[in-house]
């Protein structure tokens, strides 16, 4: 396996609309979401292990997640999970753990991973990835990995590629935003649009030269650090100068500003399990077209639900269709999948009116 390859894997988010299961202290990616018997950072870690050396694996999470990594990866080391003191999105936490893997490997090429996707065939997705990583080994590039649309999804971000070349990696023209409907029905039509997933590789040479260019300023607060990286004493330097970054996207910081960006269309399956809606997508369904993790049920004239429980609980359905029924400890929701977007507020209510302790 090849010592130069390396792994950011993104474990920091709460993932807010999968609430109750996911909360504040316990998110999402530490849950086993579908019923597998493996969370999804489980799985993203075994995922990237087929190419990666495990121990060239960085989780990068949030301070307060840092016993739940250790207790769900039991193989990691310290020096492998990178802690955000703050929430600063993407961009800075990305730029850190660049920099301490450059101090440790000037010739690493790595691959950025958000830790709560679902991918099945993992084959397709390591053949794409060494495609990626081969090309970055050889030219100064920003890559990204793109889905092909099946659908005029107005969730997600979209990358427009060049369409003239014939090569499998294309050259991106630009990123472009959540799309209203008859926008991304236009894009799909044209033909050269994917769905932005979210996953990046490139040189770290590579992609440092891109934040030094077009993010000066965060690469001068970081870069103040470089002598302590990977010391006893890194701790006391990201805990005193992290804060001071900008919250800012990985996209809105380099990718959609540099030049040398490039896109390989994805070959495996992807969901990125953003939603209940997601999820029921994903899973098997019984006769009546209902999704369901751990419970027992039996249903009348109920169909179109997403049902999920903690145990083996027995769950009784009558009259209800395309609803999410989650029952966790002391709360219990049912609610219209076609307002899944509004459970962020609905979390928010929760929270200001029984405590912020429900969420």
């Amino acid at each position: 396996m090849n010592k130069n390859y390396y792994a950011i894997l993104m474990a920091g988010g709460v993932g807010s609309r999968f609430w109750p299961v996911s909360t504040q202290d316990f998110p999402k990616q530490f849950h086993d979401m579908l019923g597998t018997g493996d969370t999804l950072i489980q799985k993203t870690f075994n995922r990237l292990a087929n190419i990666i050396p495990k121990e060239n694996i960085f989780i990068l999470t949030n301070e307060r997640y840092n016993d739940l990594v250790f207790e769900q990866l039991p193989d990691v080391t310290k020096r492998q999970v990178v802690l955000e003191p703050a929430m600063r999105n993407t961009a800075p936490c990305i730029l850190y753990a660049a920099l301490k893997i450059q101090k440790e490997n000037e010739d690493a090429v790595m691959i950025v991973s958000p830790s709560d996707h679902w991918i099945e065939d993992e084959t397709a997705f390591t053949n794409n990835v060494q495609q990626a990583f081969d090309f970055c080994s050889e030219n100064d590039a920003l890559m990204t990995l793109g889905i092909q649309p099946t659908f005029p999804n107005t969730g997600y971000g979209y990358i427009e590629y060049d369409s003239s070349t014939n090569n499998d990696i294309k050259s991106v023209n630009q990123f472009r935003e959540k799309p209203d409907y008859d926008t991304a029905k236009q894009f799909i039509a044209q033909g050269n649009f994917l769905w932005n997933a979210g996953i990046f590789m490139w040189s770290v040479s590579s992609v440092v030269n891109a934040y030094k260019k077009n993010q000066p300023n965060l690469y001068q607060l970081f870069e103040k650090g470089i002598e302590v990286y990977n010391t006893d004493f890194e701790d006391d330097f990201i805990r005193d100068n992290y804060g001071k970054s900008e919250n800012i996207s990985v996209d809105y910081a380099i990718m959609e500003s540099s030049k040398n960006v490039y896109v390989l269309p994805a070959t495996f399956d992807w969901n990125d399990l953003g939603t209940w809606g997601s999820l029921y997508d994903k899973l098997d369904k019984d006769e009546n077209n209902n999704a369901v993790v751990n419970a027992k049920t039996l249903t009348e004239d109920a169909s179109g639900n997403m049902i999920r429980t903690k145990g083996d609980k027995i769950v009784v359905v009558d009259g209800l269709q395309n609803y999410i029924i989650v029952d966790k400890d002391e709360v219990l929701l049912i609610f219209p999948k076609t307002k899944e977007q509004d459970i962020k507020k609905v979390l928010q209510n929760v929270k200001s009116t029984f405590g912020e302790q429900y969420g």
